[in-house]
């Protein structure tokens, strides 16, 4: 089965499992942003609930 690339070149999955993905909002427009939202959002997120359907659904 093929992997889905939309998915897989979003998400990340760590060596114990877990589905991380990248922080929206850091794409352009950085000068609008207070310091405090731009440090917010240089962390991953990660998926709990979604975790285990995009695994076995689309990985």
């Amino acid at each position: 089965m093929k992997n889905r690339k939309s998915i897989s070149k979003r998400i990340k999955i760590t060596k114990t499992g877990k589905v991380v993905r990248r922080s929206m909002g850091l794409g352009h427009s950085r000068g609008n942003k207070s310091t405090t939202q731009k440090m917010r959002r240089r962390s991953s997120r990660d998926l709990r609930t979604l975790g285990k359907i995009i695994k076995k659904k689309y990985l």
